[in-house]
């Protein structure tokens, strides 16, 4: 890929970088020969962002050519807005206050270059603000009143440097451009950097906060930057190199904002928003296990036309699911025809189609965690005490919300349960999965797909260890190289 530095006066940049060709503004606006470029990096270093300014049109017209662009508009709006200014910081708070609690004036400017500072310990804060608004070259101001809070941020040209900063500033930009991904200062030597999506607020998260702990222990044995992220870092999202999804995923809530997001920046996801689409429906997931002629509970998609006939195919009792029911949330019983009739009356308000399933009663289901169409674990279930699920949210007691659990070696799985797991992951595409089954009467049945499985400290990890979080990690490296 061509990569270009965009100045307004190339003759006074002050900078040798090897391999990056630094042309004119007026150049790179009104030049033919960069309209018709295909592949270009443009680093926008123009002394001037500002609404129609040269430097504002370098990167519109660089987005509008196809060409990837540092700063974007985007960014150079964000860094405008006033209002996103504060609430972005407030994001990173404790950083300011306690990168600046030892200075005495009440006065204080950061200024951040390819995002590092000249002093050492701005490191991290410098790079916060990078993350979040990408621009080359930024200075921030803060005032002291009962805490730091910032009273301006802008862009500044090359010429604005201060002489004694230069020294720093073209070790700076020798290490930035000589990296292959340009949306984040690193603040260590990693491989990567890795994003763990994390709802502090989830119900039922699919990692325990012990399992978490090993992700990051790991990825760091591995040389890979791991940081837990929260709903509200979407903004930071492009500063990563892959992203690590470890909170429930619903089609309407955040994971699939960050998947989609990753999706579209290039970022190494696990998993893909697809994934999160196909398994979070289970209208979709009756059709394609049915087309894929793979054994399940008798299933009947229900509709108000259908409804009236459903229970001659599937019988009393039988279980009523949500389109996008997960970990057993939105999944009822009915054991009569009239609490039947009721919940699907009810349900049917919320969804044009459900799901209804012949009840198989069993003692436990397998579940066997697929990554990338190969299993890496596998565990039985069992139904939480006196439940007819694995999950009994309406359990008084939090130890009896879910039941117990079995870890064993792949080895140990009956050939025709994990042939049908491997067949079932397959339908989602590449990805992480958990595949639940049933057997009854010796007879394997797909009774799941799950998208984000649990891999929790204690059980999912209890027979292979390390091996499992090595194994999700080595994937996600796959996925960048």
């Amino acid at each position: 890929m061509n990569k270009y530095i965009v100045v307004n006066q190339p003759e006074k940049w002050r900078f040798s970088i090897e391999n990056i060709t630094v042309i004119s503004s007026q150049d790179y606006l009104t030049n033919p020969k960069f309209s018709l470029l295909k592949k270009a990096r443009i680093f926008n270093l123009c002394k001037d962002y500002s609404y129609q300014s040269k430097g504002y049109y370098v990167s519109l017209l660089a987005e509008a050519r196809g060409h990837l662009a540092i700063p974007t508009v985007r960014n150079i709006v964000d860094l405008k807005t006033l209002k996103l200014v504060k609430i972005v910081s407030d994001e990173f708070d404790d950083v300011i206050q306690q990168s600046l609690k030892n200075i005495k004036s009440r006065e204080f400017t950061l200024s951040i270059y390819f995002g590092q500072n000249v002093a050492q310990k701005y490191k991290e804060l410098s790079s916060l603000f990078y993350k979040h608004f990408q621009v080359p070259f930024l200075r921030v101001k803060f005032y002291h009143n009962t805490k730091w809070n910032i009273q301006s941020i802008k862009a500044i040209s090359e010429s604005e440097i201060p002489m004694d900063h230069l020294e720093s500033v073209y070790e700076f930009a020798n290490q930035y451009f000589a990296k292959k991904r340009y949306d984040t200062p690193k603040l260590t030597t990693s491989d990567f950097d890795l994003a763990i999506l994390v709802n502090p607020n989830d119900p039922a998260p699919p990692s325990n906060p012990k399992a978490l702990k090993k992700f990051i222990e790991i990825a760091e044995k591995m040389n890979i930057y791991a940081e837990i992220i929260d709903p509200k870092d979407l903004s930071r999202l492009s500063s990563f190199d892959a992203l690590f999804i470890r909170q429930s995923t619903e089609v309407n809530n955040e994971a699939y904002a960050f998947a989609r997001k990753a999706q579209q920046e290039g970022i190494a996801i696990i998993d893909y928003p697809e994934a999160i689409l196909k398994c979070c429906n289970k209208v979709y997931m009756a059709e394609a296990l049915n087309n894929a002629n793979i054994a399940t509970p008798k299933t009947v998609i229900v509709h108000k036309e259908n409804r009236a006939s459903v229970l001659d195919q599937v019988g009393l009792p039988c279980v009523l699911k949500a389109p996008d029911s997960t970990f057993s949330f939105g999944v009822k019983k009915a054991k009569t025809k009239a609490e039947y009739d009721s919940l699907v009356l009810e349900m049917l308000k919320e969804s044009d189609l459900i799901i209804a399933q012949e009840f198989c009663p069993s003692d436990y289901d397998w579940r066997i965690g697929i990554i990338d169409d190969i299993p890496f674990y596998a565990c039985k279930y069992y139904m939480a005490k006196g439940h007819w699920q694995i999950y009994n949210w309406e359990a008084s007691k939090k130890n009896e919300q879910d039941g117990d659990a079995d870890c064993l070696p792949i080895e140990a799985v009956p050939k025709k349960v994990l042939d049908m797991a491997v067949k079932s992951a397959r339908l989602m595409g590449k990805g992480l999965y958990g595949i639940d089954i049933k057997v009854v009467d010796n007879k394997p049945m797909v009774i799941e797909i799950n998208d984000n499985p649990n891999i929790d400290f204690g059980v999912e990890d209890l027979h292979y260890g390390d091996l499992v979080y090595i194994k999700i990690l080595n994937a996600l490296k796959t996925r960048l190289e």
